[in-house]
């Protein structure tokens, strides 16, 4: 038996959701007296959303279909979030209305710098908008370089790719990595390409650097989720590291990337070697601006 949407499912997520508020959560004010009904009634739905009663009953009963425009209203009047504005445009027929999830791509979630506490054994670094570098772990800067000293507009991962003589200098098939980078951002601006930013990140590496302005005319496209890398650290000699990346499930369009050793390969004491060494204080890293 398989789940289907029916011509009644829109009327009763709407009755669900002006069940689930009060006058008072909508701005609306409270009435005298016992209310009929749990929650808003179907007047007051229709006056938040600026459309006729009339209107809104025929919607609830599957006798009308919504335009995208009484969607958005209906969204807003509902107060629903990211998930549920989905869902809506899901069941009344107009996903191709729907309008793009909400991203918060600089601010990184109090759970994803948890998260990067607990991975002390392997460096992670969260990547925003054009794979501009948001956040990191201690075994990240041990690895790569202490971030915090690098001013913020300046953290883009591939921009240290190029332009940092020392993160460039670690990569041991620096070529190799490099263009899957380009490649990467390639995809990063097809997301947004009208992004500031990002042009001025293009432009300034196109014109220092004529690898990357030749990389970048090919148009090559590379999710870069996954690979290996090969490095030659300054303090501890090559390390050969699995190198993952994962998409944040809220929207944001960040991704974080984890370096991994196989466990008891020669890379794997290497790793624990270096991290073992007295890292950068974190109350350090935190003061960063």
């Amino acid at each position: 038996m398989t789940a289907s949407v029916g011509p009644g499912d829109l009327g009763a997520f709407l009755k669900a959701r002006r069940a689930r508020l009060t006058p008072h959560e909508v701005g609306l004010p409270e009435t005298q007296g016992h209310r009929k009904v749990a929650g808003l009634r179907r007047e007051e739905v229709a006056q938040l959303a600026s459309i006729s009663v009339d209107y809104y009953t025929r919607l609830e009963q599957g006798r009308v279909q919504a335009s995208a425009a009484v969607l958005a209203t209906l969204a807003h009047a509902l107060r629903l979030d990211d998930d549920q504005q989905t869902y809506l445009y899901e069941i009344a027929g107009r996903t191709e209305a729907r309008p793009r999830r909400r991203r918060t791509a600089w601010k990184v979630r109090p759970t994803v710098r948890r998260l990067l506490d607990r991975l002390e054994a392997a460096p992670a670094i969260v990547l925003g908008k054009g794979m501009h570098i948001l956040d990191w772990n201690q075994a990240a800067a041990v690895l790569y370089t202490d971030f915090s000293r690098i001013p913020a507009a300046e953290r883009n991962y591939v921009r240290l790719l190029f332009a940092h003589p020392g993160v460039r200098g670690m990569h041991l098939e620096w070529d190799h990595d490099a263009r899957d980078a380009v490649a990467a951002l390639r995809m990063e601006a097809a997301k947004d390409p009208e992004d500031p930013d990002l042009a001025r990140l293009v432009g300034e590496l196109s014109v220092r650097d004529p690898d990357f302005r030749t990389w970048w005319a090919e148009h090559r496209v590379n999710s870069a989720a996954h690979g290996t890398k090969h490095y030659r650290h300054r303090l501890v000699g090559d390390l050969t590291l699995d190198c993952d990346t994962w998409d944040s499930p809220d929207g944001s369009g960040q991704r974080l990337m984890v370096l991994t050793a196989e466990p008891g390969s020669p890379s794997d004491d290497v790793l624990r070697i270096l991290l073992s060494w007295t890292p950068m204080a974190d109350e350090d890293r935190r003061a960063m601006p």
